[in-house]
């Protein structure tokens, strides 16, 4: 069995002040373990910047915050060249986009031209700027939050920026038992500032690592292989699941085996994963946009009762 006592002690440290599903906590965490970045799109006031706050904090790590909107430039993010008299040369000012966990709060509310500079970043780790390519420091994630599509003032994300988040999740509203917990104890002004970290960034990359090494079984390939060519012959989806989405979700299952102390995958953790990593990667033919996550989640979930998961 493998130690994964310093993700439970991660874990317990984000529901300390995050009261809610802590299936999103579980996701979160298995984003982190495989490289990815997360998009987490709900209501206001559901604990969506509060569970991104409760990770960077739990970590030893950077931290910055992005607050989109919709007169943010690109060089808000990534940075901007500085020209000095003195030395009679340009120096690029790093953005907050060089740190190793990114807060993109109400990314939606961004125009798509500012969102897409974020799209080298999150698929290749490297900011370039002035002929120059910066590379972004590890581990590095990006926790975007977005409220719903028809919500006032919101832009759709263009498909290549979705395509870059490792899954696409919402919380929920909170139980009465949790809700009680937050209107007694109210986490975001009280236990969220004296939050203390509980892992390091380099432990962070060692598990990383490890994920990569848990092993998955070519019956558990194929069968991530026959999930994605059913979606693309599928009749009610115009765009299926990429080879990307492929291994984005091939990442997620190591990471979950990981997660569950396990150096080795099952069919649950492919199963588990398929909704969150591929639904919004797929496009329905009555819905031409990526928004539409109801149709896609439908249809996802007839091919997994129709694709038969290995035993």
């Amino acid at each position: 069995m493998l130690d994964v006592a310093p993700l439970h002690r991660l874990r317990d440290n984000i529901a300390s002040v995050y009261m809610g599903n802590m299936q999103a906590v579980d996701r979160l965490v298995v984003c982190l373990l495989a490289r990815g970045h997360v998009l987490i799109e709900d209501v206001p006031g559901v604990g969506k910047t509060v569970l991104a706050n409760a990770l960077a904090r739990s970590l030893d790590c950077t931290f910055s915050r992005v607050q989109c909107t919709p007169d943010l430039l690109p060089s808000d993010i990534t940075g901007v060249s500085i020209y000095h008299r003195e030395r009679d040369a340009f120096e690029f000012k790093k953005g907050p986009v060089f740190a190793n966990v990114v807060l993109a709060d109400e990314i939606n509310r961004a125009t798509p031209r500012t969102q897409s500079a974020l799209l080298e970043a999150m698929a290749e780790g490297t900011v370039s700027a002035d002929g120059h390519v910066f590379q972004l420091p590890a581990p590095f994630i990006v926790v975007a939050t977005q409220n719903p599509y028809e919500f006032e003032g919101t832009y759709f994300l263009p498909e290549n920026q979705l395509d870059r988040f490792l899954m696409r999740m919402s919380l929920g509203y909170p139980s009465p038992d949790d809700e009680s917990r937050i209107l007694h104890r109210q986490p975001a002004r009280t236990t969220l500032r004296d939050l203390r970290p509980v892992m390091t960034g380099q432990e962070v990359v060692d598990l990383q690592a490890a994920v990569d090494a848990v092993r998955m079984d070519q019956s558990l390939v194929d069968y991530v292989i026959a999930l994605a060519s059913a979606t693309r012959t599928h009749e009610e989806l115009q765009v299926g699941i990429s080879p990307r989405g492929s291994l984005a979700l091939a990442q997620s299952a190591r990471a979950t085996a990981l997660l569950a102390g396990r150096d080795y995958c099952v069919p649950e953790d492919v199963v588990s994963n398929v909704i969150p990593v591929c639904a919004h990667r797929v496009v329905s033919r009555t819905y031409m946009h990526q928004g539409d996550t109801l149709t896609t989640r439908r249809i996802l979930q007839q091919v997994l009762e129709q694709v038969a998961s290995p035993s």
